[in-house]
């Protein structure tokens, strides 16, 4: 059975840089999430049927999701319904065709919120960016939406709470250097 090792972080913090960098299998929740509303039908017609003044094309076009999130709270929780329940089934059959390997990463936004944390098996791992650094990376994002941003803070827990919950502190000075060492003294510790 594979040590579940689950990325813990704020909003632009770097979490799945460092995912990427441990060099195992990594299961990215946002990219799956993308990949849903780019190729799944089933996905966009529940979505439809719940949003239909908002999702109207297939693929779902990002800005929709965005609009539909912005104009109404509810909004958010219907596709946050939807989307969860099928990115849970993606990371399931993640984790069955990785069950062999030694490790995996849960690079997973909403790891503890979604209950998805298992005490058992899971090691976390917070990564800690400094704060002005971070703000300053999700400026020069080209889809960054401030409105949308705070609407996702309001419904994660806080990084002081990520951050205490976590067994491992990753000091992430967006160089590869400071995330290596991170990595290799975990590495060192759960192998």
């Amino acid at each position: 059975m594979a040590i579940r090792i689950g990325i813990l972080g704020d909003i632009g913090s770097g979490k799945s840089h460092v995912a990427r960098n441990f060099g195992y299998p990594v299961f990215n929740a946002d990219y799956e999430v993308s990949k849903l509303y780019q190729r799944d039908k089933k996905i966009f017609k529940k979505l439809k049927k719940k949003l239909p003044k908002y999702i109207t094309s297939f693929p779902i076009d990002k800005n929709e999701i965005t609009e539909a999130i912005l104009s109404n709270n509810l909004n958010l929780k219907k596709i946050l319904k939807i989307v969860h329940l099928e990115i849970r089934k993606k990371m399931n059959l993640f984790l069955k065709k990785n069950k062999n390997k030694k490790i995996v990463i849960l690079d997973i936004p909403l790891f503890l919120e979604n209950k998805i944390y298992n005490k058992k098996k899971d090691v976390l791992v917070f990564v800690d960016s400094p704060k002005k650094d971070v703000i300053k990376r999700l400026r020069k994002r080209s889809n960054f939406n401030n409105k949308l941003y705070k609407k996702f803070k309001k419904i994660q827990l806080t990084p002081v709470y990520k951050k205490r919950k976590a067994q491992f502190i990753i000091k992430n000075k967006f160089t590869k250097k400071s995330v290596n060492i991170g990595i290799k003294n975990i590495l060192s510790e759960i192998l």
